[in-house]
């Protein structure tokens, strides 16, 4: 079933482990998926024209595109389905209540889901949905903002399908005059299986694939796109952000790109920065549980890493982990059936192992680490706070220095002592008024 309701949201200390039978929500390792208020409690949005229905707009299975994707499948648009139009002043008014600054907010909006073909972690054939947010007018080619979400753990959360604090910035650089295309990732939104999370190499490919759908999808709503993306994400966003960066730069497709990057909070290094911080409290107690939770769970599936979740987690939690985690649980609903602490999580032998990881967990980690070894040759800002108890602020410190070590110059955006959900509130702001100035 699809849930319509929003994730309710504390309003005080809002990452902080939840009292069990709280209604708060956890955090969410490299995350956030808190939306109060809701992005639906807006005055009831304008259906869609009813030329733009969802048999109209399918599309045929034929490939797409060119390249060795044409020959899998890999982007090719599957359907498109039209969620809603906003007003300019309904747009503002969304995005005003979680407290983001509106001034680049030029145009109403118009969302659509779409599905496309992608492959899974092992190149196998599957696919995919994510959220298209077209300006209501504006030039008909347009250029796209890749907005890469959070972590959630509910596949109705993603930004598809939970009009919650994932879509925030497709409605605002879409009001901007972009398209907007916002990747729901595997397992997540209408796409089958779980979420791989924090599997760097597949966040990557089927966003990029989104990419290659949306520029079908958007001809067949009229427009265009000119194939110029600026790369933007959040928490586990952020991190996808730098590799997806890296591949169009890197020429993945010769039909996009690169032309500018401004992560937000990313989880960049596993090994040197985020898994300490875990162990020595700079993350808080309650994100820090469900992220390794997560993390070893969703690892697991796809590395082999144990036998028996009884040899990783502690009982009763160790008999609930693969259900936990299987893309029908909300954010609340795990914390609810999580313990406090990381130390009442874990057995003895893996709390060792997460602080001094070697064979395949060393392997795993090395595999999601390294997205900032490369050199950007467009404009990098790099969004962090100093407050951050999800993803403290030296994840983004040993981003900026390798790109500097390689030759690149990130400008490096501070939002001071505010949370972790709140320094992706205060970069969409900075994002949307520096994406206007660049016209």
């Amino acid at each position: 079933m699809t849930r319509h309701h929003p994730l309710p949201c504390p309003t005080a200390a809002p990452w902080h482990r939840p009292r069990r039978g709280a209604t708060t929500v956890a955090a969410v390792l490299l995350v956030a998926a808190c939306a109060a208020p809701a992005l639906a409690s807006p005055p009831p949005p304008r259906p869609a024209p009813p030329a733009a229905t969802a048999t109209a707009l399918a599309a045929s299975p034929a490939t797409t595109g060119t390249g060795a994707h044409v020959q899998h499948g890999r982007g090719a648009l599957r359907s498109v389905t039209p969620l809603s139009r906003l007003a300019r002043d309904e747009v503002a008014r969304a995005v005003a209540e979680h407290g983001v600054d509106v001034s680049s907010v030029r145009h109403g909006i118009a969302t659509y889901r779409f599905e496309y073909a992608t492959i899974t972690p092992t190149g196998e054939p599957t696919t995919a949905s994510a959220l298209l947010t077209l300006p209501d007018g504006g030039d008909r080619a347009l250029s796209t903002v890749a907005e890469l979400h959070g972590t959630v753990s509910h596949r109705d959360d993603a930004p598809s399908v939970g009009a919650n604090v994932t879509r925030l910035g497709a409605y605002l650089y879409a009001a901007g005059g972009r398209a907007t295309v916002a990747p729901d990732y595997l397992g997540l939104g209408t796409g089958p299986g779980t979420h791989p999370y924090m599997d760097t190499a597949s966040s990557v490919s089927a966003s990029l694939d989104a990419l290659r759908a949306a520029r079908t999808a958007t001809a067949r709503l009229g427009r265009a796109l000119t194939g110029e993306v600026h790369v933007t994400g959040f928490s586990q966003g952020g991190q996808v952000a730098m590799g997806l960066g890296r591949a169009l730069a890197h020429g993945a497709d010769r039909h996009l790109r690169l032309r500018s990057l401004t992560p937000v909070s990313g989880p960049y290094d596993l090994a040197g920065q985020e898994l300490p911080a875990i162990f020595d409290g700079r993350v808080a107690d309650g994100s820090a549980v469900y992220y390794l939770a997560y993390f070893l769970t969703a690892q697991n599936r796809l590395h082999h890493l144990y036998d028996d979740p009884r040899e990783v987690f502690r009982q009763p939690y160790a008999d609930r982990m693969e259900t936990l985690f299987d893309g029908e649980h909300s954010d609340e609903d795990v914390a609810r059936d999580l313990p406090a602490t990381v130390d009442a999580l874990l057995t003895e032998e893996w709390a060792t192992r997460l602080q001094h990881p070697t064979g395949a967990l060393a392997e795993v980690i090395a595999r999601v680490d390294g997205v900032c070894e490369w050199r950007p040759r467009v404009p990098v800002r790099l969004h962090t706070a100093a407050g951050d108890r999800d993803v403290p602020t030296g994840n983004t410190a040993s981003c900026a220095s390798e790109l500097r070590r390689r030759g690149a110059h990130p400008e490096v955006v501070q939002h001071g002592d505010v949370d972790h959900l709140r320094s992706y509130l205060g970069a969409l702001s900075d994002n949307a008024r520096w994406l206007a100035q660049r016209g």
